[in-house]
């Protein structure tokens, strides 16, 4: 599991589990991938059954966490999150041995630190995550929503 800060784009943390998820699987993963950095106020996630599970739900419930589910079959209502998955894949997994769930999370947790403070980053004109987590957040009560393509996608643009 990757959980990442959409803004800024750095990755918040990883979480490994060996065998199947289940419920509380996914809770524990969760908890350890943002552990330490505090609960954000919204998470967005696919529609994969693993965010189906009664526990997943309850413990978002708990946490005062809003889900927000993604589009089913719509790869863009996800753009930095899959853009990173593909990265980790290319840059990471696909070039790495690992043996254990330890030799992973170890390796993973390199990555981060170099994904966050290092890579630099062609949708932020070279900033780094880190570098451009001090950046002003823009007020969106100052913008409104325009339909693009049949109102499938809706962008901002200043009012």
């Amino acid at each position: 599991m990757v959980v990442m800060d959409q803004y800024t784009r750095r990755i918040v943390g990883f979480a490994v589990h060996v065998g199947d998820v289940d419920g509380p699987a996914a809770c524990r993963m969760f908890n350890d991938a943002t552990s330490g950095e505090g609960w954000p106020q919204r998470l967005s996630s696919d529609n994969d059954p693993l965010f189906q599970y009664r526990q997943w739900k309850a413990n978002l419930n708990i946490l005062n966490i809003e889900e927000i589910k993604s589009l089913p079959s719509v790869p863009m209502s996800h753009p930095f999150v899959e853009r990173l998955i593909g990265s980790v894949r290319r840059e990471l997994l696909d070039q790495t041995l690992f043996r254990t769930q330890t030799d992973l999370e170890k390796k993973l947790r390199a990555y981060q630190l170099y994904f966050n403070k290092n890579r630099c980053h062609s949708s932020r004109s070279g900033a780094t995550p880190v570098e451009s987590s001090g950046t002003k957040v823009i007020d969106l009560n100052h913008y409104c929503w325009k339909k693009h393509y049949r109102g499938l996608f809706l962008l901002p643009v200043a009012a």
